[in-house]
């Protein structure tokens, strides 16, 4: 069963813009941000944990991903 035109891209949208605005930012320059670190890629292809999780994990991943280059590894002590 397809589940549409690219359901990652649309949430990847909803996740910027969310990211964004918890943010008080700019959509385009937290994306351009993301781009200039080299992280957009990975958190598009977060689609999977994202969408299953709090929007706040994710932003939580996300701001490691932008400090770091790497990701946050829940459960993990």
């Amino acid at each position: 069963m397809q589940t549409g035109p690219n359901e990652e891209m649309r949430f990847f949208g909803y996740l910027l813009e969310c990211y964004a605005y918890a943010k008080g930012r700019n959509a385009g320059d937290v994306l351009r941000e993301w781009d200039e670190r080299g992280v957009t890629q990975e958190i598009y292809d977060g689609y999977f944990q994202y969408h299953q999780e709090r929007l706040e994990n994710a932003f939580e991943d996300i701001d490691a991903l932008v400090a770091t280059g790497r990701r946050l590894v829940y459960g993990e002590e």
